[in-house]
């Protein structure tokens, strides 16, 4: 199976996706987070530096559910900080997810 390659929006999202949950974790320790997660800390590592830029759904639901962290509310953060890079232009995604 070949895969197709990821846009640059695509590993911007990813990126934004990381940056928000580095700042719900705030100091508690990636490995604490993770093992809460069920996850491996380099796992959340990457996902936190945007190196993977599209983690499994059940990944992010985990992450976000140990940093008390709503779906809905980290997709808002998450296309807010799209927004905003693009100048102030919502995507279609941001204004559905409102």
């Amino acid at each position: 199976m070949v895969r197709v390659p990821l846009t640059g929006s695509e590993r911007e999202r990813g990126q934004h996706l990381g940056e928000t949950l580095r700042r719900a974790r705030g100091d508690r320790s990636m490995s604490d987070v993770a093992a809460a997660a069920g996850i491996s800390a380099e796992t959340l590592r990457k996902i936190e530096r945007g190196r993977i830029p599209t983690p499994a759904f059940f990944t992010v639901a985990a992450v976000a559910d140990v940093l008390d962290l709503s779906l809905d509310r980290l997709l808002s953060h998450v296309m807010d900080q799209e927004a905003d890079a693009a100048g102030g232009e919502a995507s279609e995604l941001a204004t559905l997810a409102r």
